[in-house]
């Protein structure tokens, strides 16, 4: 099977079920979320676990955290390779 679908669903419905099927068929930690203009120039990628500011202000408080560095450093990568492709080059 080689995918060609869309499912469309609610936000919360989306998170819930977008956790599921990454801890069933590869790693939650490795989940990002991209969101893309319809006309394909602006991403925004983030973390699954969102962003960092709330548990380094749970960090300042003194309060025990734990941040997913593998998700933030792969969500980079979201932004990097579509650096590459509106550039023109891939190796980016």
């Amino acid at each position: 099977w080689s995918g060609g679908y869309v499912w469309a669903c609610k936000n919360y419905d989306g998170d819930v079920q977008s956790d599921t099927v990454a801890q069933g068929y590869g790693s939650l930690g490795l989940m990002t979320s991209v969101l893309m203009t319809p006309d394909g120039n602006t991403v925004e990628a983030e973390a699954a676990h969102g962003t960092v500011t709330r548990h380094y202000r749970n960090h300042q408080k003194g309060e025990a955290t734990s941040t997913n560095s593998i998700a933030s450093m792969f969500a980079w990568t979201r932004g990097l390779d579509h650096r590459g492709r509106m550039d023109d080059t891939p190796d980016v």
